[in-house]
């Protein structure tokens, strides 16, 4: 899933690409794609765009007064095309879900992976008509967002650490992989409760959420959108890497999976040498 670092990459790529440039025509593909249906996409056609922005996961094309908000879900993804190909897209079973049109032949496809289809597009005269925007809590990387409102947040929080990462309504635009690389930077177990964390360990997360996410965008700043991808894996240094020594200490990264995802550890930098039990309910054992 793409995940902050990667949609603010994707938000300067197109703010370099895209901005000033006219839309000839939006069109759906996938009829699940768009989830808003006033005003209609036609809105879009001989506008310009004027800006784009990020909030959170959700990336925001603003034309003509309106503003296109693309969320890519856990298989979408953004392609640029400097010559788009002739005549209409075709609805099939194919991966094209949005393709948006410039008037000078160029554009980009929206697309999305598998069967599973939960890549969504409005179209919106504020961003916060809709709702995943409305409920997002602060950007981890806001340059106002400083250690003690991250206390703040954490403060009554009663989940364990990785889920409370991953909640858009608590801080924007962290997810399943940039959780996993968070934790291991700040040597902690998933698992543990947030509100076992004294002041200490709050500014070592904090520490460690800002430098994790600060590299990212780093390493991605100036790429085409076609090569994020790659950077994001080759960067992850336990997320999807189960089997692989740790870059750290060379322990063996382990894993625990659920029903639809999994995260990944390293048992000696984050749970004191002792692996996490692989099932739902998952503890550190003690």
């Amino acid at each position: 899933m793409p995940e902050l670092p990667e949609v603010q990459a994707l938000r300067e790529f197109l703010d370099e690409n895209l901005v000033g440039k006219e839309i000839a025509r939006a069109l759906p593909v996938a009829i699940s794609v768009l989830k808003t249906y006033d005003p209609p996409l036609s809105a879009l056609d001989g506008t310009a765009v004027t800006a784009v922005g990020r909030h959170g996961k959700f990336l925001d094309i603003e034309a003509g007064g309106l503003h296109l908000l693309v969320h890519l879900a856990r298989a979408g993804w953004l392609q640029w095309r400097d010559v788009l190909p002739s005549g209409p897209p075709r609805p099939g079973k194919g991966p094209l879900a949005l393709r948006v049109a410039l008037t000078g032949g160029d554009g980009f496809d929206l697309t999305e992976a598998g069967t599973t289809k939960r890549l969504a597009v409005h179209l919106v005269h504020d961003p916060a008509d809709v709702p995943g925007v409305a409920r997002l809590g602060p950007d981890p990387l806001a340059p106002g967002f400083d250690r003690d409102a991250f206390a703040d947040l954490l403060t009554g929080e009663r989940r364990q650490i990785k889920g409370a990462l991953r909640d858009q309504s608590l801080i924007a635009g962290i997810g399943n992989a940039y959780s996993d690389e968070i934790l291991h930077a700040a040597r902690m177990s998933p698992f543990k409760p947030v509100r076992n964390l004294d002041d200490a360990e709050i500014t070592t997360l904090y520490a460690a959420m800002r430098t994790t996410l600060g590299e990212a965008v780093e390493r991605s700043h100036g790429l085409a959108a076609g090569r994020l991808k790659a950077e994001k894996k080759s960067g992850l240094r336990v997320h999807g890497r189960t089997g692989e020594p740790c870059p750290v200490c060379g322990d063996t990264i382990r894993e625990v999976s659920f029903s639809d995802s999994s995260l990944q550890y390293c048992p000696t930098c984050q749970t004191g040498g002792k692996p996490l039990a692989d099932r739902r309910l998952s503890r550190l054992l003690k």
